[in-house]
């Protein structure tokens, strides 16, 4: 590393020009050497940009190569794109874990669901609470989001004071625990903060994100006016409050309320391990459904981004194997499109119709507000916490962007950056000083892979081009013998004549092949797949993954 970044370092591994995989590291330079703090560990989802992915996560191969140094990982929320991948790289980490008790709640399933449960020393801190990594001094200060104990951290060094802000909003009336704590913001800008590190997800958005209350209201009022049939509401199912607010509506409207789908249930578990939801009875399970009325019940489910496996996924497809829905439901949608799930959303939401479903989302009733801070919320947080420097990060570049300008407009030296960059926020203004290798692992089954690497390579080029397998058999001279087999799924039809001219080119280039190279196997194998591709190309024009099992005969 460049000699050249300063005693006070910040760099994002995942998380800064994009929205997810939140990754960050702080360095701090002290007479036995460099320190390192981490901050969040999440995962992000392929969506319309990498379709052959479900789950990726941030290389962490920089900070690996450096876990001597690294003295913690602290999270400041229980959102996936913040927690999400802890129980996946922390293997490559090997430190100590720093959570709020929701949050070491949530990570202790996933700890556990990995074998990892005994491995992790996993230290729970009240919110609120402070943690000693010296020359990390560390606080957590309530920050109100759409998950309960979300946590801006402040981080104290002998460098200079920072803000990491996590992910939050200023809602009034939350809810669920209490709103951002304004006080302690506003005495930590008159201590003097350096540099803000903030949320950009909602820069773009004039005005104020809206409160938890609102949605409320709203619900209760919908759900009180639908009189016949039964109502399924889909939302993010971290957002404890609003499964609190469907449940409160469904009472209030005479229905009971049951949960559909394991993350739904996972968070239910932890709420009320941690003190939340003590109002409400324990929710009726899948296997209940069929025992209520349809005009007595309402189900919360998982799936408002239209992911494949999820329960509403399946419901509208009718191959849920407890639920279903049909003429005269209603399906409430209680939650905002993510960009790159519109496809995936229109789909579920049009077999839900052509079942006859009537559908109400955010577009034309109140029925959800984001968890992020628009801009005036953004500018009353400037104006408490008073940093001399700006640091957008969580968004994309456009996010990132007008974050910048709105902290110039108020006064604020604001610093763009993206994932890899290492940000000196010493001797001056910040500035980006070096890089760091970045990447991204795909979660593949209980490994993980390099999202650029082979398997994944391969893995796009039989999604876009297909696959071929040929079966060829040969003599000791290396001459075809019998009938070459050809399997093409999804690019020849089974009686299609091209592929029986595909077969012959093939046959055909490896019996003119030189006997010098009929006579090697390695040789063979490779000439035989040059055949087989350039007889594909020239058949197909597409160049198709392919592989040719050879057997001597």
């Amino acid at each position: 590393m460049n000699a050249a970044i300063g005693d006070l370092a910040f760099l994002p591994l995942g998380g800064t020009g994009e929205i997810g995989m939140n990754l960050n590291l702080y360095r701090c330079k002290t007479p036995r050497g460099d320190r390192w703090l981490a901050v969040d560990c999440g995962i992000g989802f392929g969506g319309a940009e990498h379709p052959e992915v479900d789950v990726m996560m941030p290389d962490p191969v920089f900070i690996a190569e450096r876990r001597d140094a690294l003295l913690g990982l602290v999270i400041t929320h229980a959102h996936e794109d913040h927690i999400g991948a802890v129980a996946h790289l922390w293997p490559q980490l090997r430190c100590p874990v720093y959570a709020t008790p929701f949050a070491a709640s949530v990570l202790k399933r996933k700890l556990g669901e990995a074998g990892l449960i005994n491995q992790v020393k996993l230290h729970v801190i009240p919110t609120g609470g402070a943690i000693d990594l010296t020359p990390f001094k560390l606080q957590f200060i309530r920050m109100s989001h759409s998950i309960p104990e979300s946590q801006a951290l402040v981080i104290d060094t002998p460098y200079g004071l920072l803000l990491h802000t996590g992910d939050w909003k200023l809602d009034p009336t939350p809810l669920l625990g209490p709103p951002s704590d304004e006080a302690a913001l506003a005495a930590l800008g008159e201590r003097g903060v350096l540099a803000m590190i903030c949320d950009s997800t909602n820069a773009m958005v004039e005005g104020h994100s809206g409160s938890e209350a609102d949605v409320r209201r709203s619900l209760s009022a919908l759900i009180r006016g639908i009189k016949r049939g039964r109502v399924a509401v889909t939302c993010f199912a971290s957002n404890v409050a609003r499964m609190e607010s469907i449940a409160i509506a469904a009472r209030d409207a005479g229905r009971s309320t049951a949960l559909v789908g394991r993350s739904l249930r996972n968070m239910d578990a932890a709420a009320r391990e941690c003190g939340y939801l003590k109002g409400l009875p324990p929710f009726l399970t899948e296997d209940d459904v069929d025992d209520v009325s349809d005009d007595r019940l309402v189900i919360i489910a998982t799936g408002s981004q239209g992911e494949g496996r999820s329960a509403l996924s399946r419901i509208a497809m009718d191959t849920h194997p407890r639920v279903a829905l049909g003429e005269g439901d209603t399906v409430i949608f209680s939650s905002r499109m993510i960009p790159g799930n519109e496809r995936a959303i229109g789909t579920v939401q049009d077999h839900l119709v052509r079942r006859g479903v009537h559908l109400m989302t955010d577009a034309d009733h109140m029925v959800h507000v984001s968890g992020h801070p628009a801009r005036d919320e953004l500018r009353r947080l400037y104006a408490l916490v008073k940093p001399k420097y700006a640091v957008p990060v969580h968004g994309e570049w456009r996010h990132l962007s007008a974050h910048a300008e709105l902290a110039r407009e108020l006064g604020v030296i604001p610093t763009l950056m993206e994932d890899g960059d290492i940000l000196s926020l010493t001797g001056g203004p910040p500035e980006i000083v070096d890089s760091a290798p970045v990447g991204r692992m795909v979660l593949d089954g209980p490994r993980l892979v390099p999202l650029k690497g082979e398997v994944m390579n391969a893995r796009r080029r039989m999604l876009y081009n297909g696959v071929v397998l040929a079966s060829l058999a040969v003599d000791e001279a290396g001459r075809p013998r019998g009938k070459t087999k050809l399997s093409a799924p999804g690019l020849f039809e089974a009686d299609d004549d091209e592929s029986d001219r595909v077969i012959y080119e093939f046959t055909q280039t490896v019996t003119d092949l030189p006997a010098s190279i009929r006579k090697d196997d390695a040789a063979l194998l490779e000439a035989a797949k040059t055949a087989l591709r350039r007889a594909l190309g020239r058949r197909l024009q597409k160049r198709p993954l392919v592989d040719v099992h050879l057997l001597r005969v």
